[in-house]
């Protein structure tokens, strides 16, 4: 069954099977069909998202084992609701404790004879026959003194290991020699790593599911929930790192007998869905792209990003310039976040150059280095995709073919620079199909979407910050602008394509929630007058008893930009206001910049707000990072937001947030209303049918309990509960008006001020129309004449019960008293 609108929930230990069962009356009232749950196999104790599982054979008694997960199964189906999983094929964890993880227990005790061997991605001769074990605080030859023996395993801190049989006696030099792993400080993880992990983190190692035996192993208790009724469909994480994503889902496709599936695919702009992936479509960062751009005014942006780089003057290459920092955060990745997985490539490289004959030979390692290192961060999409046997994607020859062209370009001689011409015609499998050839295609692949993943998202993304809202997974914070047009065009080839695709605006994943998001994208609006508060408030906070300046050039952007998001003035209802009530005469209150107690103001809890810019500082890596933290920044950063955001240069701007608050909320309605009836299926993120403020992990994983998912309240009246539960019990109750045989076409307005009202219609039947660019409208007057044409008939306005009749509408009286409009035929 295809759903009409999922729901995610966060599970965790603070939030097991049966807190969700208790959500499940709420949430089917909603008007969803499906609840999409987070991953439910066992996983590292404690762990607030699942992702690293430990155990693929039983769901995890931190959440109620299976016998929960049955049971909220039940209570679902009780209540019309299915499941959809999370399905994690990429890798496992490596916890402190290995015991929790059986299979690569056995791996490490018995090594690569072990039946284990084949579960796992190592690269065994680069080791010396030996796993590189990154786990010590320091070099081994200052932890060796808290290493210990005992109960025939080897234990340092936390970590507990397993010792290869009959070496427990030995002594600890001997002893460390003779096991089929290494020991070794973390930070040789960089350079030596001889696993395959999950990006950069040394905790999550990788799995071959390209193996029958193992992705039998791995998916069986998953595709069993599935053919008992448990569950309905998945989510596919990350198929960027497996081996064959292709191969991968035609297998999964085939095992599941054709559920709904979606896969987290990251698609860059320009870039498709391989058509032959058996798949519904993605999780739906394109769309969350498309209708985050709708709400940027492209004019507005080039002018904000020109006074964010006069204002803070930062190196074009270190945050000025998108292309700039994008390409150097790419650099860095390439020769150090990812060197281990470079050199790894290098080798597999050479190997398939040796076995492809005399074509290839000669190719130098530091050639072959080279190359691959120019031709990786000349890709703008993850990956390529190559399945040996069948055609190239015309895209990925093309882009291939241009990354190599300017890989040559790093060579001062012609003749080696051949070795980028080598690179790309292995990374297409036109080199043969032997297993060296096969091997590198694969591995390029892999790394591809690392480096550009630990690139973009976790790096430009924090150093490139005129505009944060447009710094989000799968966007393009370079040119972040999409047209209606351009919104029209793809809502099109979608429905066409993809019809059920998946479609989200807030995930566990992104950097902001898509409220924050909404918000900040008005800065695009008013460039000047916000280049101006930030500079008025940044200087406030240098005024602060004692001094508080910024500690560097674009931390006040940042810090700014990420206090107004969390900022309480925004919340807004755009609903009539009740009934005067008798009130108390007033009392002397605090000055708004300050609380009753007299402490400083701050947007939300101060903790919130300083854990964030905590992790864009560490992570932009250009004053401190996660590996060499710099204390005494952290404390400057500290100061500052303690000074400015929290403190009484937050005034200023809350003052001017509560000036822009019904332009704020036209935009979430906005972006809710486009994103439940455009083409594709709906997830909401827990608690984003009400009012939701959340900035990146681990702040958006909090326990979903904190987000009100009570039992028998239902949807708060106001204008976003209600606008989503209208628009998801709609949904529901026509599902061939939304997706597979539903069709979609624009609705194009007319007038002075038609390029802010943006509309559709679906199957002839629901008509939606919301306002974008509010504060630029604001500021022109209003709608004036503008009209827009709505199909003939009678309409009814569903979120305020008015009748409209067909033809000609003006749209100051479509949206009267409102920012948005969903209209079903009467």
């Amino acid at each position: 069954m295809t759903p009409t609108a999922t729901y995610r929930l966060q599970l965790q230990p603070e939030f097991p099977f049966a807190a969700a069962a208790t959500a499940v009356p709420r949430l089917a009232r909603l008007g969803i069909s499906h609840l999409h749950l987070s991953p439910v196999l066992t996983s590292v104790p404690g762990s607030t998202h699942g992702y690293d599982v430990t155990d693929h054979t039983r769901v995890r008694a931190e959440l109620g084992g299976e016998e929960g997960l049955r049971a909220l199964s039940g209570t679902a189906r009780a209540h019309g609701l299915g499941l959809i999983l999370d399905l994690v094929p990429n890798h496992m964890a490596a916890p402190a404790d290995l015991r929790l993880n059986a299979p690569l227990w056995q791996l490490l005790r018995d090594g690569p004879g072990s039946p284990y061997a084949r579960w796992f991605d190592i690269d065994w001769a680069a080791g010396g026959e030996r796993v590189l074990w990154p786990v010590l605080a320091g070099p081994l030859r200052t932890e060796h003194a808290n290493l210990r023996v005992r109960d025939g395993r080897l234990h340092y801190g936390q970590h507990v290991l397993p010792l290869r049989e009959g070496t427990d006696h030995l002594p600890l030099p001997e002893l460390l020699d003779a096991q089929h792993y290494r020991l070794s400080w973390w930070r040789l993880a960089r350079t030596e790593l001889n696993y395959r992990r999950f990006f950069t983190i040394s905790e999550l190692i990788g799995l071959r599911v390209e193996d029958p035996e193992v992705f039998a192993a791995t998916h069986g208790t998953m595709l069993r929930l599935l053919r008992e009724g448990v569950a309905d469909g998945l989510r596919v994480d990350h198929p960027d790192g497996l081996a064959d994503p292709d191969a991968y889902l035609r297998r999964l496709h085939e095992a599941t007998g054709g559920r709904w599936t979606v896969v987290e695919k990251i698609l860059a702009p320009g870039e498709t869905l391989p058509g032959g992936w058996p798949v519904a479509g993605t999780t739906g960062y394109d769309a969350l792209r498309q209708i985050d751009g709708l709400f940027t005014d492209p004019r507005g942006h080039a002018e904000l990003a020109a006074l964010y780089r006069d204002s803070t003057a930062v190196p074009a290459d270190r945050g000025g310039d998108w292309a700039a920092t994008a390409r150097r955060a790419a650099r860095k990745a390439a020769v150090a976040t990812l060197a281990a997985e470079t050199e790894r490539l290098t080798r597999a490289a050479v190997r398939a150059c040796d076995a492809a004959g005399l074509r290839l030979r000669d190719h130098a390692p530091w050639a072959l280095r080279t190359a691959l290192r120019e031709v990786l961060v000349r890709l703008p999409v993850y990956r390529p995709y190559v399945s040996f046997g069948g055609p190239v994607r015309e895209g990925d020859a093309a882009m291939l073919e241009a990354a190599a062209e300017g890989a040559r370009t790093a060579f001062d001689d012609p003749g080696e620079g051949e070795a980028a011409d080598a690179v790309r015609d292995l990374a297409l499998g036109r080199v043969g199909d032997g297993p060296e050839a096969r091997d590198f295609a694969a591995r390029f692949a892999q790394v591809s979407g690392a480096l550009r993943a630990k690139a973009l998202e976790d790096t430009a993304c924090y150093r490139y910050v005129p505009l944060l809202s447009a710094s989000e997974v799968g966007g393009d914070p370079g040119r972040p602008a999409v047209s209606p047009d351009g919104f029209h065009s793809y809502c099109a080839r979608i429905q066409r394509d993809w019809p059920t695709t998946g479609t989200v605006l807030s995930t566990h994943d992104t950097k902001r929630s898509a409220d924050v998001r909404a918000t900040l994208a008005l800065l695009s609006e008013c460039p000047q007058s916000w280049a101006a508060l930030v500079d008025k408030a940044t200087r406030q906070t240098e005024r602060v008893p004692g001094g508080r300046a910024v500690p560097d050039p674009h931390l006040a952007w940042t810090a700014w930009q990420t206090a107004l998001g969390l900022e309480p003035g925004l919340e807004l209802e755009l609903e009539p206001e009740p009934p005067p009530q008798p009130q108390p005469q007033p009392q002397p209150q605090p000055s708004s910049a300050a609380s009753a107690n007299g402490t400083p103001r701050c947007p939300d809890p101060p903790e919130r707000l300083m854990a964030t810019l905590l992790k864009s500082v560490r992570e932009a890596g250009l004053w401190t990072s996660w590996a060499d933290p710099d204390a005494a920044y952290e404390a400057a950063v500290e100061r500052f937001v303690t000074a400015g955001p929290c403190g009484p240069a937050g005034e200023t701007l809350a003052q001017w947030a509560r000036e822009v608050a019904p332009q704020a909320e036209a935009n979430i309605l906005g972006m809710a209303l486009l994103h439940l009836t455009m083409p594709g299926v709906p997830d909401l993120y827990m608690g984003t049918e009400r009012p939701y403020r959340a900035l990146v992990d681990p702040d958006n994983r909090r326990p979903p309990g904190t987000l009100g998912l009570g039992a028998s309240d239902s949807p708060p009246p106001g204008g976003k509960p209600r606008l989503t539960a209208a628009a998801l019990r709609l949904r529901r109750a026509h599902p061939e008006w939304f997706l597979e045989g539903s069709s979609y076409a624009p609705l194009r307005a007319e007038g002075a001020a038609a390029e802010h009202c943006v509309a559709f219609v679906r199957s002839g039947s629901v008509v939606t129309a919301v306002t974008r660019l509010s504060l630029r409208l604001r500021d022109r007057g209003g709608w004036d004449d503008t009209e827009l044409p709505l199909p003939e008939g009678r309409w009814r306005e569903l979120l305020t019960e008015r009748v409209l009749e067909g033809g000609r509408c003006r749209v100051a009286e479509l949206l009267d008293g409102s920012p948005v409009a969903l209209l079903v035929r009467a």
